[in-house]
Formats: structure tokens, sequence, C-alpha cells
């Protein structure tokens, strides 16, 4: 929503709509890594380590996300 507000401030324009709508998708990209996560911890008592990829996208995800948020406030 902070970046729908920040990308909206004072009329809309190409570039904070596109910030913007690359931060939403990259926020579901990293709420769809969470969600398996935490699928496959309540699946079994020993659940299997977070895969290399998995964490490599989360923390791709995050990055991305700081990126566009510096980018919509500046």
């Amino acid at each position: 929503m902070l970046a729908v507000k920040t990308a909206l401030h004072g009329g809309a324009s190409a570039p904070g709509l596109v910030a913007c709508a690359l931060c939403c998708v990259l926020w579901l990209g990293f709420l769809s890594i969470a969600h398996r996560r935490i699928r496959a911890l309540s699946a079994t008592a020993t659940p299997a380590p977070f895969a290399p990829r998995h964490a490599t996208a989360a923390v791709l995800c995050t990055l991305a996300l700081a990126v566009c948020g510096a980018a919509l406030v500046l």
C-alpha cells in the first residue's frame, strides 16, 4: 500500500507505476516462497532443510523489494 501511495503521490507517472507493479510482483513471489516453507514446516515433525534455490529466491526478492522501495522514495 505504501508503494502505491508513493507511486501515485503527485500524479501517476509511468516509472512510478512500473516500480509499484514490480514491488507487487516481488511481494507475491516472496509470499509464495514463504507459504511453501510454512507448509513444509507444518507437514512433518522434522522438515527438510530449506532448498538453496528457495533461499536464494527469498533473498533476491527481499533485495529487489528494498531497491524498488528506495527508487519509489527517491
